[in-house]
């Protein structure tokens, strides 16, 4: 697999977002491998290991992260691991971190396990069919600030603040949502696919037998399904600098908004309540003097550092934490 080079000359970057559901009897000796690789061939961003896989995005050049494949397809059940390649313009994280976990994506569920069930993987070219019929119901398994970006037309939106708070909500609503006379069939997604593996073997150990999700997640669909046959509205939250990324996985226009982490539109960064890098309309007016002032020190070492053609090692990205999805 290679990363996409339509656009190589204005986007020399690789990125890689990837997971694997797989058994580590070691994962401190996965972890002491991948480190000093990543650090040696210079690619940022941030892995996860657990007993349960590996989850993370990175990125690089085309050749670094060919050589990092290569490697953690040699791990125990990576052979065939789930990787979506895009590019950006420039490194969209700012750091290198190789981080053990007791999951790889955070349910805390701890008796769920995707190697023994999940729901039925959908291609992104038979996505429309499914979240069209009438018997489907569509969840939208994202936390609520990535839903506010975009989502699939109908999709439901349980405005959960992190994918912790899915099963609580699940099952609060569960005879609302799939009561006698109610849609018989479920369909989930994603941004990579990831969240998707427990969600649905979570349904099904509640005792929902007709279960799917969508392969590879939005991201897939982006990239496979072109934009004039697409149920999707808005653009999708990405775990990096980027932020949002549209149809065959170009760059967004959002911002991010580094006091309070949430993803900012083109219409709010032109309020007078957004001041890049120290508030923004949903945070305006809740943080301290001190606060702010340490927010704009922070945006103006950036901007310095950008300036410099350097990276300023303070800064930080709360989303580009796997964790998150």
């Amino acid at each position: 697999m290679e990363c996409p080079s339509v656009t190589e000359a204005e986007m020399p970057i690789c990125v890689a977002a990837l997971y694997q559901f797989t058994r580590f009897d070691d994962p401190a000796q996965v972890q002491a491998g991948l480190e000093p690789l990543l650090l040696s061939l210079g690619i940022k961003g941030t892995l996860l290991i657990a007993r349960e896989g590996i989850n993370g995005t990175v990125a690089g050049t085309d050749d670094a992260i060919a050589a990092l494949l290569v490697h953690i397809r040699t791990l125990p059940g990576c052979a065939g691991i789930d990787v979506k390649l895009s590019r950006a313009p420039d490194l969209p994280f700012h750091r290198t971190k190789v981080k053990l976990k007791r999951e790889i994506v955070t349910m805390g569920q701890p008796d769920i396990d995707p190697l023994a069930d999940v729901g039925h993987y959908v291609m992104p070219e038979d996505w429309n069919a499914l979240i069209s019929s009438p018997d489907v119901i569509v969840i939208d398994t994202r936390n609520d600030y990535e839903v506010a970006v975009g989502q699939f037309h109908g999709a439901i939106d349980p405005k959960t603040a992190s994918f912790r708070d899915f099963p609580g909500w699940f099952r609060s609503e569960r005879e609302r949502l799939l009561g006698e006379g109610k849609p018989a069939r479920v369909a989930m997604y994603c941004t990579g696919g990831i969240r998707c593996e427990k969600s649905t073997a979570f349904l099904k150990a509640e005792g929902v037998e007709d279960v799917y999700h969508l392969k590879g997640g939005i991201l897939n669909y982006l990239e496979h399904v072109p934009a004039d046959q697409s149920l999707w509205e808005g653009e999708c939250f990405v775990f990096d600098q980027r932020v949002t990324v549209t149809h065959d996985l170009e760059p967004g226009s959002y911002a991010v908004c580094h006091a309070c982490r949430l993803p900012v539109s083109q219409e709010e960064q032109a309020s007078p309540l957004y001041e890049a890098g120290v508030s923004c309309p949903a945070c305006h007016g809740t943080k301290t003097e001190a606060q702010r002032a340490s927010y704009a020190e922070r945006q103006r070492q950036e901007d310095l550092a950008l300036s410099r053609g350097t990276t300023h090692v303070g800064a930080t990205r709360k989303q580009g934490d796997p964790e998150a999805e």
